[in-house]
């Protein structure tokens, strides 16, 4: 079991990976084949839209197949195959394609992990090993900044793509032949659905926070924090590079501060809730200032990206609520709502950035930081009267 964990773990940094590396590829993909940032944005929220929609028989796969089987075909043949189509293009179409198909390979594997610590582990540490395993997956977070920069600048952006498909494929080996199911739990008379997971009202106030709470920072990191540097900050390649590894760095800190905070503050809700105010300041302040000194912004953004880590306690909170038969169709569902509320978001930042052609890019730039800020407090308000649970 410790075997198979360690190669989820591994597959899971290259889905952190592929969800960010678009903002360094930007000035390569838009000088070789004339990608511009509404393109990629929407190819970002593709990835996240095929990653959510495959949530589902994901989660249905997790409970009747198990983590080995799901993991390693998705993986191993819609992950390599969709990098090796990034590869390959010629255009804002072959990207897209590539990022879809790379979004339904890396869609099972944070759930197929979550599905092992349910069945195997204490509740009482869930927690804390779902945040361990999104910071270590924070690897491929750092690996998609100046890392991959360099790699960019050695081999091309084709030669590095294609690299990436040949580690996806070997990742999706290593767990085919490592990782073990637990058995499977069937609820005597009751197969369970997804409309069984519909009737348990706590999750009703969770899955809106979760829609709204995981695509902001991952926005800025994985898309925005470039251009806003570029056009507002005025910064460089390599400041851009210092700055998303000081905001990766500082998201990673947050996932291992997230996981064990249950049980030192002896709630769930309550650390999610302070965590959430305190990113969204971090939008209101950039939103309000957007030109503020280089130093601040980078101080913000870490704030956005440290405090906006808390995924991992509010897939414990939701968890907390299922039963033993639909775990896997459980953490799926909830997974399904942070995942499409961060593509929506980047689907509809691209727009809302085009909205604001003017001269100043700043205008544009507080716009979206606007829209975080909001899509934060809504998130919260119906969260306030969530019942909190800490196993």
């Amino acid at each position: 079991m410790k075997a198979g964990i360690a190669a989820l773990f591994l597959a899971y940094v290259l889905s952190q990976f592929y969800r960010v590396f678009l903002a360094v590829m930007a000035p390569s993909l838009a000088a070789g084949i004339g990608v511009g940032p509404g393109d990629l944005a929407q190819a970002s929220g593709l990835w996240f839209l095929a990653f959510a929609l495959m949530q589902f028989p994901v989660g249905w796969a997790l409970d009747r197949i198990g983590p080995r089987v799901t993991v390693s075909v998705l993986l191993g043949v819609c992950g390599s195959g969709g990098a090796l189509a990034f590869a390959l293009a010629q255009g804002p179409f072959g990207i897209s394609l590539g990022m879809v198909l790379i979004g339904m390979g890396c869609s099972p594997v944070l759930m197929a992990s979550y599905y092992i610590f349910g069945r195997v582990f204490s509740p009482a540490v869930f927690g804390t090993l779902a945040g361990v395993i999104i910071g270590v997956g924070g690897i491929g977070n750092l690996a998609g900044s100046v890392p991959l920069a360099m790699a960019v600048q050695a081999f091309g952006w084709r030669g590095t793509v294609l690299g990436l498909a040949a580690v996806t494929a070997l990742a999706g080996i290593g767990v085919a032949l490592l990782v073990r199911d637990p058995p499977r739990v069937v609820a005597a008379g009751d197969r369970g659905s997804l409309l069984d997971l519909l009737r348990i009202p706590a999750l009703w106030l969770i899955l809106p926070m979760m829609a709204a709470t995981y695509g902001p920072a991952v926005a800025m990191r994985g898309l925005w924090v470039g251009p806003y540097l570029a056009d507002v900050q005025g910064a460089d390649a390599t400041t851009i590079g210092r700055v998303t590894l000081l905001m990766a760095l500082a998201m990673i800190a947050g996932n291992f501060a997230y996981g064990p905070s249950d049980r030192l503050f002896g709630t769930r809700k309550g650390v999610v809730l302070v965590g959430t105010g305190l990113g969204a300041m971090g939008f209101a302040a950039l939103a309000l200032w957007p030109g503020m000194a280089m130093g601040q912004a980078a101080a913000m953004l870490c704030v956005i990206g440290f405090f906006g880590a808390s995924f991992s306690m509010i897939m414990a909170h939701g968890r907390a609520f299922l039963p033993p038969h639909l775990l896997g169709r459980g953490v799926t569902l909830i997974n399904f709502f942070g995942i499409a509320g961060a593509g929506a978001m980047q689907a509809l930042s691209g727009p809302l950035h085009r909205a604001f052609p003017g001269p100043d890019p700043a205008q544009a730039h507080a716009a979206l930081f606007w829209m975080f800020t909001a899509i934060l407090i809504c998130g919260a308000l119906p969260y306030l009267f969530s019942r909190d649970r800490t196993d």
